[in-house]
């Protein structure tokens, strides 16, 4: 009985459950490159070199542990451009009798993926993806029944679980989250130690050549392509961060510096993405560096918060609330996203910054994507999914069960409070902060109304005023409604005035860059 194995581009692991417990002799491994998965929307050319690149190194790596693996390449012939539409080739070409696959990650693929026993003509096995440390089944069990879905009392629970800086039953150092020691804004001389970064080799300048023919219209730069592609580059910049920048990541993971793209962050979600790490080694490290005392435990428990806290709850999230959370705008948002996402041509220095380094790296850390990228279009009123798509584009690690729930909810509130109790809305001061950004700016942080004012300043008020009627009794965010209502009516009314000067020179970006 011939297996046909299908590995899809996210799921690069040695120990992936269709490989486990199957016979190599009686087993083809299906890997392919497919125009609908690299254009449904126009990524960032570096993603695509990544995911490409992952895929050939990974089909190599099989090939020398004694697997037949059948890899399509995007350029070849015969190529149908689809994943059900190679499915159905590779049953034929090998006659195979039936199919065993990992789930995949994203809706619309699964919704694909279920219509396949029928359209194969061959039984079907679809795996239950354990590199996740929670199923969909059993986030569901622990969402039924809640009336807050806390991505807090969700990470307590993971806690306990996995057993990570736990002391017996009780949090190590008495609390579950040190965020309140997280949150430094940057240094005047702050430097980090260089990231990892691996020079292309063979396989991989082969995909920027394709990819320059064939997507060189793209978003992005190729320029500076550094990222992983194999489970040991993926482990030497494991190994980089938990010495050079793990220290420090805690108390500088919210600041952002103009020019210095990733200070202390790790960019590793790349390569746990893919596939190439393994989420809870990777957490298992960092709390050994805490036990041996290399690092403070604030680092620690920030870091492995992310990962088994923050990205377990979102996978759990988009599949709790799909398909209706691609739809999602509870703020009536209808604004086209601006051309300066793209271009990066604007006077705000702060906005300036992240997107070139979005461009130049398909990467900007969580607080300029949220507090940053996110915020202005959540105060201008961005439409959803065009801030989704725009995401979903542009950032290496971006995957729908990701991207989707921290834009439409964390980012733009399009889900009405399910996953953040309050919109994650802030004047200029927060990124004065957080960051350098303002110093050199063309516009004033420090004022509030009129010519050159920090844009974000008039629209905060703005927003606010749009959304009174849903947002003041929320505990959380309403008292500021009692600082509006004290203001002179000529200052409200400048506030009002300049945002709607602000969102009157907006230009919309053109339309096709994200979606063909």
């Amino acid at each position: 009985m011939t297996t046909l194995v299908p590995i899809l581009g996210d799921q690069l692991s040695r120990n992936l459950a269709s490989l486990d417990g199957c016979d190599k002799a009686g087993a083809v491994v299906l890997m392919m490159e497919v125009w609908d998965e690299t254009t449904y929307v126009r990524h960032h050319k570096q993603k695509i070199v990544l995911i490409l690149s992952a895929m050939r190194h990974f089909a190599a790596e099989l090939e020398a542990q004694g697997w037949r693996v059948d890899y399509v390449r995007l350029d070849d012939p015969a190529n149908s451009g689809s994943f059900t539409g190679e499915v159905a080739r590779a049953v034929e070409r090998h006659a195979a009798e039936r199919v065993r696959v990992v789930e995949p990650g994203e809706w619309r693929v699964a919704e694909m993926m279920a219509g396949w026993k029928d359209s194969l003509g061959v039984p079907v096995e679809i795996l239950t993806d354990d590199r996740f440390l929670c199923s969909k089944e059993e986030f569901y069990a622990w969402a039924q029944g809640r009336d807050r879905l806390l991505m807090e009392n969700f990470y307590r629970d993971m806690r306990v679980r996995t057993g990570l800086l736990m002391n017996a039953d009780k949090p190590e150092g008495g609390q579950w989250n040190y965020d309140k020691e997280n949150r430094a804004g940057p240094d005047l001389f702050l430097a980090a130690p260089p990231v990892a970064g691996f020079p292309p080799d063979k396989i991989t300048r082969d995909v920027i050549a394709l990819v320059e023919a064939r997507f060189g219209n793209h978003f992005g730069s190729l320029e500076r392509f550094r990222w992983p592609v194999t489970a040991k580059q993926a482990g030497k910049a494991l190994d980089k961060f938990i010495v050079e920048r793990l220290p420090e990541f805690g108390r500088y993971q919210d600041a952002m510096k103009w020019g210095k793209d990733d200070l202390f962050h790790s960019l590793l979600s790349t390569s746990i993405n893919l596939g190439l790490l393994d989420p809870l080694e990777v957490c298992r490290r960092a709390e050994r560096a805490y036990r041996e005392r290399k690092v403070p435990l604030n680092a620690a428990e920030g870091f492995i918060r992310q990962i088994i806290g923050w990205r377990e709850y979102i996978r759990g999230m988009y599949w709790y609330e799909m398909p209706g959370l691609r739809e999602a705008n509870a703020l009536q948002a209808d604004r086209p996203l601006p051309e300066f996402y793209w271009t990066g041509e604007t006077k705000m220095r702060c906005m300036a910054d992240c997107v070139r380094s979005t461009r130049d790296n398909a990467h900007a850390h969580h607080i300029q994507r949220l507090m940053v990228l996110g915020n202005f279009a959540l105060l201008a009123g961005v439409i959803p999914q065009e801030l989704e798509d725009w995401f979903l584009v542009v950032y290496a690690d971006a995957y729908e069960w990701v991207e989707l729930p921290n834009v439409a909810a964390m980012a733009l509130w399009a889900d009405k409070g399910r996953l953040a109790s309050k919109p994650y809305a802030a004047s200029g001061n927060y990124i004065n902060k957080m960051s350098d950004y303002c110093g050199a700016c063309h516009y004033d942080v420090n004022k509030k109304t009129g010519e050159r004012a920090c844009p974000f300043n008039p629209l905060y008020w703005h927003f606010l005023v749009r959304h009174r009627k849903l947002l003041e009794n929320n505990h959380r965010i309403g008292r500021v409604y009692g600082t509006w209502d004290k203001m002179e009516p000529a200052k409200r009314q400048a506030y009002l005035d300049s945002a709607e000067a602000v969102l009157g020179e907006l230009v919309p970006a053109a339309k096709g860059w994200a979606r063909c």
